[in-house]
């Protein structure tokens, strides 16, 4: 049974950082494209950022390119998002969701409609 857990979330400054995890169980990341997504208070949810089962694959939204980082740890199959240079309207829910592996990352990152573990809270604020 899949299963994603999201953790790391918090209250940061402007400026700060975060680091965000998805821990995966009942699927393999070498089996999955998994993304990031997010959603702020009266706002559609977004994809973030996502990264292909191989790990050579990466997609960012235009708003955290050169800010945010994807990565990966096969041996503990979870996914992180290094959150650096935060703004307020950073502020929303992540949620982390998969998808099968021959999904590519431009794709999976307009799959707002997937569902993922509970989220983790990300308030960006002075």
């Amino acid at each position: 049974q899949l299963q994603l857990v999201e953790s790391g979330g918090g209250l940061a400054q402007p400026g700060g950082s975060l680091r965000l995890s998805c821990a995966v169980s009942g699927l393999t990341l070498d089996l999955a494209t998994i993304g990031w997504f997010r959603q702020a208070p009266g706002k559609e949810r977004e994809g973030v950022s996502c990264i292909s089962s191989s790990g050579d694959s990466t997609n960012y939204a235009d708003s955290v390119k050169g800010r945010f980082t994807i990565s990966r740890d096969v041996a503990k199959n979870v996914v992180y998002l290094q959150m650096n240079s935060l703004k307020p309207e950073d502020t929303a829910v992540y949620y982390c969701a998969a998808a099968h592996w021959g999904t590519s990352v431009q794709v999976m990152c307009r799959m707002t409609s997937l569902s993922g573990g509970q989220g983790t809270q990300v308030t960006v604020s002075s």
